[in-house]
């Protein structure tokens, strides 16, 4: 009797063992650890696999993978509709609008929620879930995170011809594609306008291209403006990154030749007009056409069709002789002007973050069917 007991002691201590070893194998799928993550800083957010919220921190120049355990699948978003949302976030917050600035808003595409980094003027950064008009606050305490640190970062106390940190552009804008978080932004090498590809989960491993673009609306080449905001997409079966820079160029690079230590010449193959810097670009399905969304500081929203960039087969290699003139691909300005976030909320919706004519900033929903 003792001997089928002690069996069956036995047993059950290895399905218990084999329990945690399965539990540890979820919990750590992404190599991440519990704890709370050194964020110091929020400059771009996007959303990868499973809820996974990657967070770009230029300050420690770093990327943090945080789970949001937020997978609650949702097909159709609800439309949002939030009048004066820096102050309602400032009041959350118990400050002023004055004291924050949102620094980027994104969509969870598998919930449809909307996450928002905001930064405090004392230096603080804080990390709000939008659902409907609710604001809440997203712990970052004793999370599930990983990070990797940016490699070649600028000093920081670089900065420069202007006196702007170097630092503070370590990191311009984020995406998640084809199993990696892709960052642009700047280094601390002699053609500072760096690209890079880090896969995940996070490994030592860390892709690093520098790039060249020809700016008609400056008549030269340039190889120290980071780009401010891209995508991926691909044209004629062939992927590319999808970047705009300050002034406006439109830029194409081919994904597969922005490989560790190269320098890539991208394709300049439209400028939408100079005094102008470009804050947020989506891409939007509607029939057969697909488009190019871009946001802009001092311009509307512009829409663009990826056939018209398709078929588009030259390079912009001359200046602009007309001031604030355009060239190259055909696009559209929407009647949608200081919009400083844009983000697909679903197949048929966009958010829109916008400061309107009577200084409000308002956070609303476009329809596709009016945009497009």
């Amino acid at each position: 009797m003792k001997k089928i007991y002690y069996l069956l002691m036995a047993a059950a201590f290895c399905t218990t063992l084999l329990l945690m070893g399965a539990n540890r194998s979820v919990k750590n799928a992404y190599g991440f650890e519990n704890g709370t993550p050194a964020i110091q800083s929020m400059n771009a957010l996007a959303f990868g696999p499973d809820g996974i919220l990657f967070i770009g921190d230029s300050k420690s120049t770093a990327v943090f993978a945080v789970d949001t355990k937020d997978k609650m699948a949702v097909a159709k978003a609800t439309a949002v509709e939030i009048k004066n949302l820096d102050q309602k976030i400032a009041a959350h917050l118990g400050t002023e609008a004055k004291n924050i600035t949102i620094q980027d808003m994104v969509v969870n595409p598998v919930s449809k929620k909307i996450y928002c980094a905001v930064q405090h003027s004392d230096g603080t950064p804080v990390l709000l879930s939008l659902e409907g008009d609710k604001i809440q606050a997203v712990s970052l305490k004793n999370v599930m995170y990983s990070r990797v640190s940016i490699a070649n970062a600028p000093a920081a106390d670089a900065k420069d011809r202007g006196g702007r940190s170097l630092r503070e552009m370590v990191i311009s804008d984020l995406n998640f594609a084809d199993g990696s978080i892709m960052v642009s932004g700047l280094s601390n090498q002699e053609f500072s306008s760096t690209f890079r590809k880090i896969p995940f989960p996070f490994s030592d491993k860390q892709e690093q291209a520098s790039l060249e673009i020809y700016h008609a609306a400056h008549g030269k080449y340039e190889t120290n403006a980071p780009i401010r905001t891209f995508t991926t997409a691909e044209l004629n079966g062939k992927k590319y990154l999808v970047a705009s820079y300050t002034c406006t160029p439109l830029v194409l690079f081919p994904l597969d030749e922005l490989k560790p230590g190269k320098h890539v010449k991208g394709r300049t193959v439209a400028e939408f007009g100079a005094g102008n810097s470009p804050l947020d670009m989506i891409t939007m399905k509607k029939g057969d056409d697909t488009f190019l969304v871009m946001a802009n500081s001092n311009r509307p929203v512009m829409r663009v069709k990826y056939k018209s960039i398709e078929a588009y087969e030259g390079s912009l290699t001359e200046p602009i002789k007309e001031s604030y003139a355009t060239a190259g691909v055909d696009f559209v300005n929407l009647p949608a002007v200081n919009v400083v976030q844009l983000d697909k909320l679903d197949d048929s919706q966009v958010m829109v973050l916008q400061r309107r004519a009577n200084g409000d900033l308002d956070l609303w929903t476009a329809s596709a069917e009016r945009w497009f």
